[in-house]
């Protein structure tokens, strides 16, 4: 049957770990809403999970070439993304001093989340055509105006860690393709530049208050409360955690956000030690298959798309559970397939939707 046929060529080792980081992600949410005795968070998670599912086979039915063979199409979706992007300043509503959503109805839309999956299809698209000719520097100036356009409209939304995860997209995806030495010293010398240029001018005081805090953790009341109930979180799970829904960080309320950035500190306190280390064994063999995409790949468009996916995954696994230990400064970062959103989610489905199909017709 065709059907089967289908089934068979899928990628379960894709599939799997990505579910099962879901239901973490669910478990940890149900937890915050018996909190606040309110289910509409885990609700809608559910409905974007089944979504996500459906999107992810959608788009594994169609033919990836189309997008390694189309430009047109890409920069048709680039375009759209930066429509969309630039339209949160003046559309957006404002939510916490900051227009970071789309709002339609009850649900919230983030158009940093398909600017990720785009971006790295772009990316792909142009170095595969381009990697014997890395060694000119105009293919890294050229493909960094792509990704500047829609870094400044994240970064001015603002949003300092979607900045920073599509700037590392756009490094790992260079170094993938063979940069010469030398011209990453410059960009990293460029990076030194124009972060001690943001720090001055550009960065607002709560973002320099969250570095200030993270640096010198010691304003237990005011800009580290964060990061300081995160360390309460995770050191009082222990081995076997206190049980689901028994945290009492997330049930008394001490634990900001816990649906979303600090939903890793919901887990280790929950689920402790052990639940972290079996949180890390999947998230790592996700990625390892991921990984697996882009060396069994035959062509470049494949193994820089799915390299660029693992890039992202890898960088916000350790941004957001860095912000959790207070390894690194809050920056609003969410753990892919477990924080809640459903743009993110659905996101990452596309992803490996994506994926998908680079497998069954590889």
């Amino acid at each position: 049957m065709p059907f089967l046929n289908y089934l068979r060529k899928l990628d379960w080792g894709l599939i799997i770990p990505a579910v099962l980081l879901v239901c973490f992600g669910l478990a940890g949410i149900w937890s915050t809403c018996v909190a606040k005795n309110n289910f509409s968070n885990f609700e809608k998670q559910v409905i974007f999970f089944i979504l996500g599912l459906a999107i992810m086979v959608a788009v594994s039915l169609l033919d990836y070439r189309i997008l390694r063979n189309n430009s047109y199409l890409i920069l048709v979706f680039y375009g759209i993304c930066v429509a969309l992007l630039l339209g949160l300043h003046f559309f957006a509503p404002v939510i916490k001093g900051t227009r970071g959503w789309y709002k339609i109805g009850i649900l919230s839309a983030d158009p940093i989340e398909p600017t990720k999956i785009v971006l790295v299809v772009l990316l792909a698209k142009y170095f595969s055509m381009r990697h014997v000719e890395m060694y000119k520097i105009r293919h890294i100036i050229f493909s960094g105006l792509y990704v500047l356009l829609p870094a400044v409209l994240i970064f001015i939304k603002p949003d300092l860690g979607g900045t920073a995860v599509i700037l590392l997209v756009w490094l790992g995806i260079l170094l993938i393709s063979g940069i010469k030495i030398n011209h990453f010293l410059v960009l990293f010398l460029c990076f030194v530049l124009v972060a001690g240029f943001a720090w001055g001018f550009l960065l607002k005081d709560y973002q320099k208050q969250r570095i200030t805090a993270f640096l010198f953790p010691y304003d237990y009341f005011g800009a580290s409360w964060s990061q300081n109930q995160t360390k309460i979180s995770i050191g009082s799970g222990q081995i076997f955690g206190q049980g689901l829904a028994k945290g009492s960080q997330v049930q008394y309320g001490f634990l900001p956000e816990p649906h979303t950035d600090f939903i890793f500190s919901v887990i280790a306190e929950e689920w402790g030690i052990a639940g972290i280390a079996a949180l890390f064994i999947i998230y790592g063999f996700l990625v390892w298959r991921v990984l697996l995409v882009a060396v069994q790949s035959q062509s470049n468009f494949p193994r820089l798309f799915a390299s660029g996916f693992a890039i992202i995954l890898t960088a916000q696994f350790f941004i957001n559970i860095g912000m959790n230990l207070s390894l690194l400064p809050v920056v609003g970062i969410y753990l892919p397939f477990i924080s809640y959103g459903g743009s993110g989610l659905i996101g990452n489905f596309v992803s490996l939707g994506i994926l998908q199909s680079i497998k069954i017709r590889k």
